[in-house]
């Protein structure tokens, strides 16, 4: 441990305590007009972001970075107007903060209720994908929190540039620089530091690879919010409309190869397997899928490569697709229970009753009927941009966004009164 680096964390630590109660208690005015400088200077800053993010994608590169993580680095124009919507979606989010729910009168005549309230401090963890940075920051701060963001050595330059975007915006709403902290240092030291400073930092969330979310996982003295893997199934049934069918089973795993919500494991229903499969295996064959399948499945398809027993419980984020035939419902879920990480699960059937059997009985974040799973994503379920996705139970799942920043506490009005 460098002393230099124990003392830096220490600092950054107590002064986003220090803040946290100053935006904890903003008014979402001023923290709407926080996000919107905010957007409106990644916009202006457009080629100091694509210039500095340049410099990591070099880096990158000499580093031998596979593509997925490469994708996730890159900074373009696409993707810095979309860190700039997603501030502006989210200052356009209802305030969570200080709502309350449930009031009502008690016997005693006591009124009691639930109001919303921020977590405090949050540490984020991420690696390669600098968008993190400004829709982190943008929802910590709208749900009344601080934050401190340690963003992958490899995206260095892209960090501190859109840092000092969202400085920009602290400043023209009046908010301490503070509430929201960049680490300014590559120094590995930083992360374990980060996710022991119990005493000012409230909760952590790792966005990045296996190993990084175990690692704190196993070594944070603070709650962590966290998914390990992204193990997403597609169940084709056997009364599943063929054309539906492909369409959203071949979306699901060719829209984008290296997210957490891509389609990793197909399991097709015996009774269409005839009709389905080879439709299927032609697409994703054209779009340069590897196919690797139970040993039915190697009979349908030609090329397929037979499938291991660790292939099903893995997240490729890579163009391979796992496919196993199954004889029924009750098969399918038995392998998701199995096999699945509890991220995101999705039937396709035309039939209602095994319809609500899957969402009922598939125990994951998010579990859909008819629909791709690249669509588990806190965008596209009217979040604004989302933290990360939890596969815990506690005290938030699925896609985080400004409700799960916050926590709730009890209040209790009264006029006089006192307990008998």
């Amino acid at each position: 441990m460098h002393e230099d680096t124990k003392t830096y964390m220490h600092s950054v630590g107590e002064k986003a305590q220090q803040v946290s109660r100053i935006v904890g208690c903003a008014e979402a005015s001023v923290k709407n007009r926080m996000l919107i400088k905010t957007a409106q200077a990644i916009e202006d800053r457009r080629e100091l972001l694509v210039n500095e993010n340049q410099k990591d994608l070099e880096s990158a590169q000499k580093k031998g970075l596979d593509p997925a993580l490469l994708d996730r680095l890159e900074l373009n124009a696409k993707t810095i107007s979309s860190m700039a919507d997603g501030l502006r979606q989210i200052a356009a989010l209802s305030d969570p903060v200080g709502a309350i729910n449930d009031l009502s009168y008690r016997p005693s005549g006591i009124q009691v209720g639930q109001m919303r309230v921020p977590l405090g401090v949050i540490g984020i963890i991420y690696e390669s994908r600098p968008n993190v940075t400004a829709d982190a920051a943008g929802l910590c701060l709208k749900a009344g929190n601080a934050c401190i963001l340690r963003g992958g050595s490899e995206a260095f330059y892209s960090n501190q540039a859109i840092a000092s975007c969202i400085q920009i915006g602290l400043e023209q709403a009046g908010l301490p620089v503070e509430c929201v902290q960049v680490v300014g240092t590559t120094d590995r030291a930083a992360v374990g530091e980060l996710i022991t400073l119990d005493k000012f930092v409230d909760v952590v969330v790792p966005r990045g690879g296996k190993s990084l979310i175990e690692r704190i996982s196993q070594e944070a003295t603070i709650p962590v919010i966290k998914h390990l893997d992204g193990v997403c199934h597609v169940y084709i049934d056997g009364d599943a409309d063929i054309e539906k069918a492909v369409r959203v089973a071949y979306n699901a795993k060719t829209q984008r190869y290296g997210t957490c919500n891509t389609l990793e494991t197909l399991l097709v229903a015996e009774a269409i397997a005839d009709e389905i499969l080879p439709k299927l295996a032609v697409q994703y064959q054209q779009a340069g899928v590897e196919l690797r399948g139970c040993q039915q499945t190697c009979e349908k398809i030609s090329g397929c490569l037979p499938v291991s027993e660790q292939d099903w419980c893995t997240e490729y984020l890579a163009p391979i697709l796992s496919i196993r035939i199954v004889s029924d419902l009750d098969s399918a879920l038995d392998h998701i229970a199995k096999y699945g990480s509890a991220h995101t699960d999705s039937i396709i059937t035309e039939d209602y009753s095994r319809a609500r059997r899957f969402l009922r009985e598939v125990d994951s974040s998010s579990v859909m009927v008819n629909v791709s799973t690249r669509f588990a994503d806190g965008f596209e379920y009217g979040l604004g941009a989302e933290i990360g996705i939890s596969t815990d139970k506690l005290h938030v799942r699925g896609p985080v966004g400004l409700e799960g920043l916050t926590t709730q506490k009890f209040v209790v009005l009264g006029d006089g009164h006192i307990r008998d």
